[in-house]
């Protein structure tokens, strides 16, 4: 167990922290912007009007996106659906629109191929120095499983993370389940826990699933997206180890 301090709060009895993956620990915003504007330029060549829209759905902004928006902090299957209701507003059938805007993202994924989005400077390090600490360290990302393993091995991690879990069929944040399946595959009870992540359905999942604490990071320094939080960083490296 151990005792963990960020800014002026302190955490005892820890034995795993886990992280958010996008704006957490990969700094993923280049890709995320270019797969939601591939995949809306494929949805507007067939269906003209819907591009504007569709990217403002996104929370993409010109060379800009918004951390807390759609493509930023939703799952797959919620991106998907999203997409649809803009497409259906057109008149096209719901299973016809859900079909399209699935079609769009797997070929906008395919085409950028596997995210190339670097760490944040300092994230591997950390997760060192918690590893070498003792504690259990885990992902929990509204990304598909397969994305976090595949971020997981593009860093070499796997000494570091011991559970790599990502939202495929089922629910995603800010429901507990994602949380609770963390725990039981490393044999932890909630409260024994920390949650490390960039947006307000982190520190959600975590409270629902009654976690020590939830830690909010904010690289680009906008507290109001970790609502929730028990504290506020701007860096991982806040998060301090006072004894093991």
């Amino acid at each position: 167990m151990a005792t963990i301090k960020c800014r002026n709060i302190t955490f005892t009895n820890i034995q795993a922290i886990f992280f958010d993956k996008n704006g957490t620990l990969e700094d993923s915003e280049a890709y995320l912007r270019s797969l939601g504007q591939k995949a809306t330029r494929l949805i507007d060549a067939q269906i003209p009007g819907t591009g504007e829209p569709l990217l403002m759905a996104f929370g993409i902004n010109g060379d800009t996106l918004d951390p807390a928006g759609l493509i930023s902090v939703a799952s797959r299957r919620e991106t998907e659906v999203a997409a649809a209701a803009y497409i259906a507003e057109t008149g096209r059938g719901w299973f016809e629109s859900l079909k399209i805007a699935r079609q769009a993202l797997d070929e906008a994924e395919k085409y950028l191929g596997i995210p190339p989005a670097p760490m944040f400077v300092g994230s591997l390090e950390i997760l060192k120095s918690l590893s070498s600490a003792g504690l259990k360290l885990g992902i929990l990302s509204a990304a598909t499983t397969k994305e976090v393993k595949n971020f997981v091995a593009q860093h070499q991690l796997s000494n570091y993370i011991q559970a790599q879990i990502g939202v495929d069929d089922g629910p995603s944040k800010p429901d507990p389940i994602l949380f609770l399946q963390a725990c039981k595959a490393l044999g932890l009870e909630p409260g024994a826990t920390l949650m490390v992540g960039d947006a307000v359905g982190d520190m959600q999942m975590a409270r629902n699933a009654k976690a020590a604490g939830c830690i909010g990071i904010t690289w680009v320094n906008k507290p109001d997206n970790v609502q929730g939080a028990d504290v506020v960083i701007n860096h991982l490296n806040e998060i301090e180890i006072v004894k093991s």
